[in-house]
């Protein structure tokens, strides 16, 4: 039998893929934007999301491994895609638009979603819903990058 954290890992995986094919980005432009001047950790940015993404995975195991195929098990496993669609949708609709408040706008859904999911999650396992934690920290922080950024660069008319 194949192990649930080998089954969600590849579903997240190919959540990104199909985004990141379906949805472009305008990483140049993105790039060009100013940024403030204490953002000085952008390069750890990425392996960041990565340390969140694996926390995601591992929260959604353990939920599995707590409850496998409840119809609860089902909505939650839902309710992770939800959630990392939102986290995936941020670069691709801020860049698309060209509009950094989009993506203070899609920052903020993630975590409003982060949230509840993290709620829920809860009431089944309170260690899947410490791996969520990282993210609901991660999240604001981002967002009020983001929201900075914004104040930086005005949008173009």
């Amino acid at each position: 039998m194949i192990m649930a954290w080998v089954v969600i890992a590849i579903a997240s995986f190919l959540i990104g893929l199909a985004i990141n094919k379906s949805f472009p980005s305008d990483y140049k432009w993105f790039m060009r934007l100013r940024r403030p001047r204490w953002l000085t950790f952008e390069r750890a940015i990425p392996f960041i999301w990565i340390g969140i993404f694996i926390c995601g995975i591992t929260s959604a195991s353990v939920i599995w491994q707590t409850t496998p195929a409840t119809a609860k098990t089902w909505l939650l496993m839902f309710a992770y895609g939800v959630v990392e669609i939102a986290v995936l949708i941020y670069t691709p609709v801020m860049t698309r638009l060209k509009n950094v408040r989009a993506g203070v706008i899609v920052g903020a859904i993630g975590f409003m979603l982060g949230l509840l999911l993290t709620a829920q999650v809860w009431q089944v396992s309170s260690l899947a819903g410490w791996f969520l934690v990282p993210y609901l920290l991660w999240s604001p922080v981002g967002t009020y990058v983001t929201w900075v950024m914004a104040r930086l660069n005005p949008p173009e008319v």
